[in-house]
């Protein structure tokens, strides 16, 4: 089952970011593979904080995190845990600033 969850999320964030589940938006520019593959696992529900490693933040640091903010559904967010993508873009040296909206989501 932790399988299965684990390749649905990487589905529906790689779905997401690239502009696949949100008609007339573009995609956003980065590694969306190396995003899903690097720090999917950071993010997810349910789970413990914990702080990304250093291959995720060096794909967070090439990615459009503020373009893919904008990408997430209100299904996504079933799935991720916002309070965890704030902590690894910020661990990753791009934190997202106060007030910025990641679907339903406001970065307090």
């Amino acid at each position: 089952m932790a399988i299965g969850y684990h390749v649905l999320t990487g589905i529906v964030m790689i779905l997401v970011i690239s502009g696949e589940l949100v008609p007339g938006k573009g995609t956003c520019q980065g590694d969306i593979q190396g995003l899903m593959r690097e720090c999917a696992v950071y993010v997810q529900r349910p789970g413990p904080k914990v702080n990304p490693s250093a291959a995720c933040c060096k794909v967070v640091k090439r990615s459009d995190i503020h373009c893919a903010c904008g990408r997430i559904t209100a299904s996504v967010q079933k799935m991720i845990d916002m309070d965890k993508v704030v902590h690894v873009t910020a661990f990753c040296g791009k934190p997202l600033a106060h007030g910025t909206k990641c679907g339903s989501y406001v970065v307090p």
